[in-house]
């Protein structure tokens, strides 16, 4: 048995939910590659045309599937929409790595480098995110329940370990668990409320969010380093 110890941008790494596995299905390697074929087809209908407006006959055309191969790895169009967010959390993390978020070995500067890429990251995938937020709210429970408590492991629990990490050498003086979820938000701001953000670059924008959070916490940032 190997003893080697989890990486730890691994452990976050956007997984199936279990609640939408297939019970036929045998290849969990073949399910995400179809999934993924079924969410990319869906969001360029969804971007045009709405969530509602969206029919799962056009996803499975627009997918290049029959409607009985597209049941076989979903099995409502709520499945769709979970799996729109599982895709977002896994472009943001493929981002963090091009980022250079895993160069990274001291807690401080991973986790500035996690803000930089994660507040750079909805500026670049508006749509995306926006559609996430403005069609959640039409989930039936088990699904909101599904994605919301993904969103809390994948995203939250992912700040919520980089905090812990950096307050063993900067003791941070407040609820790690709070200021997580509070970090969470924050990082889509430009994405959601980018409109009144016009005057300044994404770059400068970026900055000030990024000192603003740091310095909320109590943290060195840049001069202060």
């Amino acid at each position: 048995m190997s003893n080697k110890k989890p990486d730890f941008f691994d452990t976050y790494r956007p997984k199936i939910s279990k609640d939408l596995i297939p019970s036929s299905a045998k290849d969990l390697k073949l399910i995400e590659k179809k999934q993924k074929q079924i969410v990319e087809a869906a969001c360029n209908l969804f971007f045009k045309k709405g969530f509602h407006r969206t029919s799962i006959r056009e996803i499975a055309d627009e997918s290049g599937m029959s409607m009985g191969q597209l049941y076989h790895y979903i099995t409502s169009k709520d499945d769709i929409l979970f799996l729109v967010a599982k895709h977002m959390q896994e472009l943001w993390y493929e981002y963090l790595v091009e980022f250079g978020f895993k160069e990274n070995e001291e807690p401080l500067a991973r986790l500035t480098r996690a803000l930089q890429s994660s507040i750079e990251f909805p500026a670049k995938h508006k749509k995306l995110l926006q559609f996430i937020y403005s069609e959640s709210k039409y989930l039936g429970k088990e699904h909101l329940n599904i994605i919301l408590k993904m969103d809390d492991r994948n995203v939250s629990g992912f700040y919520r370990k980089l905090l812990q990490e950096v307050s063993k050498e900067y003791p941070i003086g407040c609820d790690l668990d709070l200021a997580a979820r509070f970090t969470t938000f924050i990082t889509v701001f430009i994405a959601l409320r980018g409109w009144n953000l016009k005057q300044w670059s994404l770059e400068e924008s970026v900055d000030f969010m990024v000192t603003f959070i740091l310095k909320g916490l109590g943290l060195p940032y840049k001069e202060d380093r």
